[in-house]
């Protein structure tokens, strides 16, 4: 007797378990979401590409200092592709209210290679939706989510995106007195992902070290 599976049978399977999974996952977010969620058009109502660091200081609401932005948190998309639009609508179908991280860096495909979007959870001070697990509650209140589209695991990030980064997350610690040792990739806080991947560049917190001491001197 032939016990094999389809691979019709099989196929099936995998939906199935990917569509339960998908559907606790957003289950979970939802309940953990308070930020109302924006007018379509405000998702890219603060595109700065070519703007300095101080520029994401200019928000509607006036930027929390005390107690308040404690760590910043990097991650990928996942996705070698990626566009505003599309990945706060992939956010609002899991149940978030809107795009879960206060920033996006473009790589070219979907947005400008090193484009910087500032999220609307950054502009009105709202907590976001980028961490899951234990830490979830705290990181989500404290921790400033950064997204670097692209997949980390298959590819490098452009150097346009890093260097994007770099300025931004130096001027995020410089204006809200984060450490380095503060300064965190998604996989150092929550278990069992790989994000932002694993050609994530291994020197970039000695490059921003040194540029955060430059910074430091400077001001």
């Amino acid at each position: 007797m032939n016990t094999k599976a389809s691979p019709h049978r099989r196929s099936m399977v995998v939906w199935v378990s990917f569509a339960i999974t998908m559907t606790i996952v957003g289950g979970f977010l939802v309940i953990t979401d308070p930020a109302p969620a924006p007018p379509l058009s405000s998702f890219a109502a603060m595109d700065v590409s070519q703007a300095s660091p101080r520029t994401v200081f200019d928000t509607a609401v006036d930027v929390q200092r005390e107690d308040r932005w404690l760590d910043i948190v990097i991650h990928d998309s996942g996705l070698a592709h990626g566009s505003v639009e599309a990945m706060a609508r992939e956010h609002q179908a899991r149940g978030l209210h809107g795009l879960g991280y206060h920033f996006l860096i473009g790589n070219g495909n979907g947005m400008g290679d090193g484009e910087l979007h500032v999220g609307y959870r950054w502009n009105e001070q709202l907590a976001g939706a980028h961490a899951l697990g234990p830490q979830a509650n705290q990181l989500n209140q404290h921790a400033i989510g950064i997204c670097l589209i692209g997949n980390g695991n298959r590819r490098p990030f452009t150097q346009a995106q890093i260097d994007r980064l770099l300025r931004l997350v130096v001027g995020l610690q410089k204006e809200l007195g984060i450490p380095l040792d503060h300064v965190r990739l998604h996989r150092d806080v929550t278990s069992g992902v790989n994000s932002p991947g694993r050609l994530f560049p291994t020197d970039f917190f000695l490059r921003l070290s040194s540029l955060g001491n430059t910074a430091n001197q400077g001001g």
